[in-house]
């Protein structure tokens, strides 16, 4: 019998009964460090504005302009690389992002450094989209789900101990080094994937149809971002999200948009990406709500919010292999009627239950509660996204047709970042709208809805009208695109 397993028999692939670790702890590395600098610049704004002698406002691009283009190029990204050589999209992204940030640690002015960080958005982009494709092409499909494990957990680690991180850096050695800390990383991932990926095809330029394409689903998801971003300072900038339906839907519509809406509906990964969504959504909204509440209301210092809050990311981390090897069990290789492996299932839904249980018990908070009360709960949430981040990953990208791996991982990766926007926005304008006193209460609330609505979104598997045709050769999506 054929293998069918990730790369099997097309060039780039790992060969039959191989498992390559060191490419998955790569895509680790690569998610910790595209994630990190989605927060760790946020801690060195007023440092970056007073060095570069610009108001804050304008120092605020510095974040800005790193995470509009990931969240607005994810979906063309994502078709794009289901036509080009793995190896070379990995060395290319990530040396760039890592030239990108020591251009930004150098630059002398304002617009050098937000040119910088567009461009170095540009690049994680790419990186955001590699991470689940590099993990599952690089073991074989029983091992996926602890290689899916891996970036699933230290992606969000990043995200979570950004801030500190940058704390610390900013104190001893000024913001020039928040941008550089990433360096090492970069160049670490770039050796192991010189000598352990296989050589595969190159890379191609983008056709006038897919810049066109990728321009349009930009314009509309940058819009969107935007509305999100600035709705954390005044909650009447989400009106401004609506100026990017009309653009989106004439993207879906449209000869870009109809082939990756197809890929999800043909391979019922619709819920599965709401799940991805609404747990992104209830993380986020509850890590800004708790920090902002025990500085603000309860005066604890940073060290000592920075110390519970790390509770998550503890319970996360311990949690994320246990998951993954779960998900592996030799019991849970079975296959429903369509071919989908539904091993993951049983312990992606458990997580997401246990993330809930934690984010519902959270609900209460009030002033008299200490930091180890918030913590051990944070710590039972963070187990609960620990067991349910590789196991999804592995249900979403195991369900996804071999020749449209990156455009699964693409769509994925939006679901995940939109979540992390959105869950600040959403937390302060409820927190606006019920007032200082039941504002923590009321934003706790919304975190743990979305959590709960992701367990029965993940445990509901959608319908699959129709098998997805995989392509034989590398070549055909190239030709398609």
């Amino acid at each position: 019998m054929t293998h069918h397993g990730p790369g099997a028999e097309r060039p780039g692939h790992i060969p039959v009964g191989e498992d390559r670790w060191p490419l998955v702890a790569v895509a680790g590395v690569l998610a910790f460090v595209a994630m990190l600098d989605m927060n760790i610049v946020n801690v060195a704004l007023a440092d970056i504005a007073a060095g570069l002698h610009v108001s804050t406002a304008t120092a605020q691009w510095a974040v800005l302009g790193y995470q509009l283009p990931v969240v607005a190029l994810l979906l063309p990204v994502g078709r794009w690389l289901d036509g080009v050589g793995l190896r070379s999209a990995v060395l290319t992204a990530t040396c760039g992002f890592g030239l990108c940030s020591a251009l930004a640690a150098a630059a002398p002015w304002a617009a050098w450094l937000i040119a910088a960080r567009l461009a170095q958005g540009a690049f994680a982009a790419v990186l955001f989209v590699l991470m689940p494709v590099l993990a599952v092409r690089s073991v074989r499909p029983e091992k996926r789900g602890r290689a899916m494990s891996v970036p699933a957990t230290l992606g969000p680690l990043g995200a979570v101990t950004g801030p500190a991180v940058g704390g610390l850096l900013l104190d001893h050695f000024g913001w020039h080094a928040v941008f550089l800390v990433k360096i090492p990383f970069c160049v670490l991932a770039l050796v192991v994937a010189w000598k352990v990926m296989p050589r595969d095809g190159g890379l191609r330029r983008p056709d006038r149809r897919s810049v066109a394409d990728a321009l349009l689903v930009a314009s509309g998801v940058a819009v969107l971002l935007l509305a999100l971003t600035l709705a954390s300072g005044r909650p009447s900038w989400l009106v401004l999200a609506l100026a990017a339906v009309p653009t989106l839907w004439w993207w879906l519509r449209g000869p870009g948009g109809r082939p990756v809406a197809g890929v999800l509906r043909a391979t019922g990964l619709f819920r599965a990406h709401g799940a991805v969504l609404s747990l992104a959504t209830g993380f986020a909204a509850m890590h800004y709500v708790i920090a902002l509440h025990l500085q603000r209301d309860n005066g604890v210092s940073a060290t000592t919010t920075g110390l519970t809050v790390l509770a998550f990311p503890l319970g996360m981390g311990l949690a994320g292999q246990v998951g993954g090897r779960l998900a592996d069990l030799p019991h849970s290789r079975l296959r429903s009627s369509g071919g989908t492996p539904t091993g993951p299932r049983p312990v992606a839904v458990t997580g997401a239950a246990v993330t809930a249980v934690g984010l519902l018990l959270l609900v209460p908070l009030g002033d008299g509660w200490s930091p180890l009360d918030v913590a051990w709960r944070l710590a039972l949430a963070g187990v609960g996204m620990g067991l349910n981040g590789g196991p999804t990953q592995a249900l979403v990208m195991g369900a996804a047709p071999r020749d449209r791996i990156a455009t699964v991982g693409s769509t994925m990766q939006l679901a995940r970042t939109l979540g992390f926007t959105l869950g600040p926005a959403l937390a302060t304008a409820v927190w606006g709208l019920t007032g200082p006193d039941q504002g923590v209460r009321a934003g706790l609330a919304l975190a743990a809805t979305a959590a709960c609505l992701a367990v029965p979104l993940i445990a509901l598997p959608g319908r699959r009208p129709a098998p997805v045709p995989e392509t034989t050769t590398d070549a055909a999506p190239a030709a398609r695109n």
